[in-house]
């Protein structure tokens, strides 16, 4: 399946998105990871483009799957939502008075819990707790009642700034088909909560669902709130488009070129002649590669995530797919982001600039990369050497292959 509506979607103001429905826990050994690199994400985001651009990123639902891809979560599933909600909550409330960025709510009852978060967070910022507790309330009212396209709401995670612009991240389920919906909402860019506050829908078409937000029923617009009575039907206009339900990374999806870029990047030049980029110089090719997916998700401008499962090539994912998540690599990633932002609050910036001009470098290369027939042999090449790297899935840690062989990618 190819993503051609994702350039189109992933700029738009709101959204919604279609994922599996998977079920378990996140093993402590990558939660504990993806506390600390999510983390160091929001800070990098925060300090160089502010905090309206983080909040903007998370009301797109494809930077935010390319974030939860690059954290080592499995890059389409549904659990991906609650795992990196859950991940930057324990991180960014840590540092909420130094970045200004709060996070509540979360997952069942943790979502019930939004109200009294955000009313201890207007004490503290001196905002409308009553206005923030109203908005929170009614955007699940609008995403579980006013839109009933049978998905359930479980999850409800409110994202605040201390300027009082937030962004909401709300996941349902719907047992029948197994998938999961999750909904983003932008306050700066909501024109109202009652007409088409969600720019589009992405998700499979279900036939005849009650969509109260149409701007065609004004005559049902008291019901949102509360549904008490027949209401119209109206009919939503859905794209026919949502993620597959394939649990493995095939080559048809990712950008082959931006991809194949990256890599060569990371394999094949010699960082030293790189001027910008001489502080990596020694870091090796496979944390290079780490670096890079990385770089992209803090500094990539919307058009850039249209394939969110390229980024599952930074720290693999859980489940083995498209290789065990390499821990030593990982660990080196998180490692190099602390030390540059620690820089950077003293004044030393070379080592951020650095960090996020791979990103930069990788374009440039992307422009003349002609893809080639690698995919296969890279995801392959990746298994074969998770070992060496500590690489671990849920099953277990990875194991050394009998009977590698040589691999040429770009022969």
């Amino acid at each position: 399946m190819k993503y051609s509506f994702f350039r189109t979607f992933a700029i738009m103001k709101r959204g919604q998105a279609d994922l599996p429905l998977h079920y378990g826990t996140v093993p402590p050994w990558l939660a504990q990871r993806m506390a600390l690199l999510g983390g160091a994400i929001v800070e990098a985001i925060v300090m160089e483009y502010g905090k309206k651009a983080f909040l903007q990123r998370m009301s797109d639902p494809f930077w935010f799957q390319s974030l939860g891809s690059v954290l080592g979560m499995d890059w389409h599933s549904s659990g991906i939502t609650t795992s990196v909600m859950n991940a930057l909550k324990k991180s960014v409330n840590k540092k909420s008075a130094e970045l200004g960025i709060y996070i509540c709510g979360g997952r069942g009852k943790s979502s019930r819990q939004t109200p009294a978060e955000l009313l201890q967070i207007a004490n503290k910022t001196g905002l409308d707790g009553d206005l923030l507790v109203k908005q929170s309330r009614l955007a699940a009212k609008v995403d579980n009642n006013a839109l009933q396209d049978g998905f359930q709401l479980y999850l409800h995670s409110f994202v605040l700034s201390d300027e009082g612009e937030w962004a909401i991240v709300q996941q349902g389920m719907n047992t029948d088909s197994r998938y999961a919906r999750r909904y983003h909402w932008l306050s700066s860019q909501l024109e109202s909560f009652t007409e088409e506050p969600h720019t589009s829908v992405c998700g499979k078409n279900q036939g005849l669902i009650l969509n109260l937000t149409d701007k065609t029923a004004d005559s049902t617009k008291e019901g949102i709130l509360s549904l008490t009575r027949e209401s119209p039907v109206k009919i939503m206009k859905e794209a026919m488009i949502i993620l597959p339900s394939h649990h493995e990374v095939h080559a048809k999806d990712v950008n082959l070129k931006r991809l194949g870029a990256c890599l060569t990047l990371a394999h094949e030049t010699n960082i030293s002649d790189i001027e910008s980029l001489l502080l990596l110089e020694g870091v090796g090719p496979r944390t290079i590669q780490s670096l890079t997916l990385v770089s992209e998700v803090i500094h990539g401008t919307p058009s850039r995530f249209t394939d969110p499962a390229r980024f599952s090539f930074a720290h693999g994912g859980k489940d083995g797919h498209p290789f065990p998540v390499p821990l030593k690599v990982y660990d080196e990633t998180i490692d190099h982001f602390d030390k540059a932002i620690h820089k950077a609050k003293l004044g030393e910036k070379e080592k951020c600039d650095a960090l996020k001009n791979l990103a930069k470098v990788a374009q440039e290369i992307e422009k003349i990369y002609k893809p080639n027939n690698y995919f296969d042999k890279w995801v392959e090449h990746e298994k074969n050497t998770s070992w060496q790297y500590g690489g671990k899935t849920v099953f277990g840690d990875a194991k050394k292959p009998t009977d590698t062989g040589q691999l040429k990618l770009w022969e």
